[in-house]
């Protein structure tokens, strides 16, 4: 299918369709990076197809289409996507496979040159002995273990060259999944990102009795300011928010974009209550901070957010974390948003 839609961007409605898929898109408030691009393409352009009719199952069943989900429909069908995640497990296993090579070889280093001083002190011992055979013997042995150590010096030399050029090799496979672990706008994680580090966060709590607490973060008529002021502008403000958020983000917290406009913190370790003053002082700095459009110094007036915050003790579903927090950050927004709410350990929400 993918060469059928290169086939479609390359014919004479090439342009229309693109138009059409971005109003697609804008109407169902999808965020145009390039997977999601690719994947409305085969909505608009090829109804047909397996892509399409995942999409509009989502669609028929009321859920947001959220960079996860256009992640997880990548990942089953588009090649590209496939591709990078076997290039990256690729990478990890040949990594773990050549540390196993680079310590054989240095214990086979280690064990050769251990031998050969035994035999040397074997020979010395001998000397005041009558015992000419055996230090004929050892003598040869010893002059073999020569070779070996020569040979082994070789090898140590060529391991090193090896050595060097895998460590450039991590070098470039840690630099491939940053990336494929960061938001290019933000630098901040991304949704994949989160989902991780929220599992890794909720385990730790739940094998140590501890707490983790998340935060949600929105900016309030983000779309309304996006269809205002332009998406570059409005990119201008994601950068902004990121920036404080991520400013917060101090020891083992996590800042990630979670998706459009909206941020996530995580706080391993943290109760609801610590949560709540850090993202207190991020609202406030955020609101009061008036920005001005880059290109024409206009001003574009305040930026505020809405937060919703929840807290799991030893652990438990980051689903339902997340469930929680979200349901927080809806209180913020009905009860006139530029707040933060806490839900509480019943699972229900109180204004803050």
């Amino acid at each position: 299918m993918a060469t059928e839609i290169d086939i479609i961007l390359r014919g004479p409605k090439a342009f229309e369709w693109a138009r059409e898929t971005i109003a697609a898109m804008e109407a169902n408030n999808v965020w145009p990076t390039a997977i999601n691009f690719e994947l409305w393409m085969h909505y608009v352009a090829a109804k047909d197809s397996q892509i399409a009719a995942e999409i509009e199952q989502v669609l028929n069943s009321g859920a947001r289409f959220t960079e996860q989900v256009g992640e997880e429909i990548a990942s089953n069908h588009l090649p590209s996507a496939k591709l990078n995640g076997e290039i990256m497990d690729a990478g990890r296993n040949l990594s773990a496979e050549l540390d196993t090579v680079s310590r054989a070889i240095e214990t086979a280093r280690e064990t050769s040159e251990a031998y050969g001083q035994q035999l040397a002190s074997a020979s010395i011992s001998l000397e005041d002995k009558d015992a000419e055979n055996v230090r004929s013997m050892v003598e040869t042995l010893s002059a073999a273990t020569l070779k070996v150590r020569e040979e082994n010096q070789v090898l140590e030399s060529q391991l090193a060259d090896t050595t060097s050029e895998l460590s450039r090799l991590r070098e470039n496979l840690e630099q491939v999944r940053r990336d494929a672990m960061t938001d290019a706008l933000t630098m901040l994680f991304n949704r994949k990102a989160f989902d991780q580090a929220l599992d890794k966060a909720c385990q730790e709590a739940a094998e140590q009795c501890g707490i983790v607490t998340l935060a949600v973060i929105d900016i309030d008529h983000f779309k309304n300011f996006n269809d205002t002021w332009g998406h570059q502008t409005g990119d201008q403000v994601i950068r902004y928010v990121a920036s404080v958020i991520g400013r917060m983000a101090a020891g083992a917290r996590i800042a990630a974009r979670y998706g459009g406009e909206e941020f996530a913190l995580i706080f391993p370790g943290e109760d609801r209550y610590a949560a709540f003053s850090v993202i207190e002082r991020a609202r406030e700095e955020i609101s009061t901070r008036i920005l001005r459009r880059r290109s024409t110094n206009e001003q574009l007036g305040a930026i505020t957010i809405s937060s919703g915050i929840a807290e799991a003790m030893h652990g438990g579903q980051p689903a339902a974390l997340i469930e929680r927090a979200d349901g927080a950050l809806y209180v913020s927004k009905r009860n006139g948003r530029n707040r933060t709410t806490l839900a509480d350990k019943n699972s229900e929400s109180q204004a803050a």
